[in-house]
């Protein structure tokens, strides 16, 4: 596993073999950050990255200089391997969290905001196509914040209301969505309490 770009450029990390986690291409990933730079910077941005599996996209975040990263991640292992990643570059500013997703954006909604959202579950978790709905409706985006699920290509959510776009780099699809501007009037401030 390799960082595309920023201040750790280059670093690798070998991901164990016995990992469940499908970790995002080094080609989708690059590709959808050069996407994102046009919508977000990242520079002091917050973070949050839902099903974070190996870590990639966090130390990505990092790596981009996010201001603050907010990684869940359940599995026990993967956990571990994310939080160890961080030690290795000597991060301070990022929270790896060994917590279930849905149980996170119930307990955070009121609490913190973030600029960027990206979220990477399993292709076959049942609960994915909800996963819009359930982060643009927690008050856990920011202003003009972005939301980035990545799914499979049986998924199309081309007809919701805060789709923004549609990217496919081999068999890696992003959906991109932003919160309609009257719908963020009641902003709780970025990054905040518990973290």
């Amino acid at each position: 596993m390799r960082i595309i770009t920023g201040k750790y450029k280059g670093r690798h990390f070998d991901v164990p073999r016995t990992f469940k986690a499908r970790p995002t291409t080094d080609f989708a990933k690059e590709n959808i950050f050069n996407v994102l730079t046009g919508y977000i910077d990242f520079d002091n941005a917050t973070a949050l990255d839902l099903f974070s599996g190996t870590g990639s996209i966090t130390l990505e975040l990092l790596s981009r200089g996010c201001q603050k990263v907010v990684s869940i991640e359940q599995d026990r292992d993967h956990h571990r391997f994310i939080t160890e990643c961080i030690k290795k570059l000597g991060c301070d500013n990022c929270v790896a969290l060994r917590a279930d997703v849905f149980r996170f954006i119930k307990s955070a909604r009121q609490n913190i905001q973030f600029d960027f959202i990206f979220a990477d579950p399993p292709y076959a978790l049942k609960e994915l196509p909800q996963l819009p709905d359930l982060i643009l409706g927690s008050n856990m985006l920011a202003g003009q914040g972005i939301f980035v699920l990545e799914h499979g290509k049986d998924n199309d959510f081309s007809q919701h209301p805060q789709f923004l776009e549609h990217r496919q780099y081999g068999s890696v699809n992003f959906s991109l969505f932003r919160l309609s501007d009257y719908q963020n009037t009641d902003a709780k401030g970025l990054c905040g309490k518990g973290f």
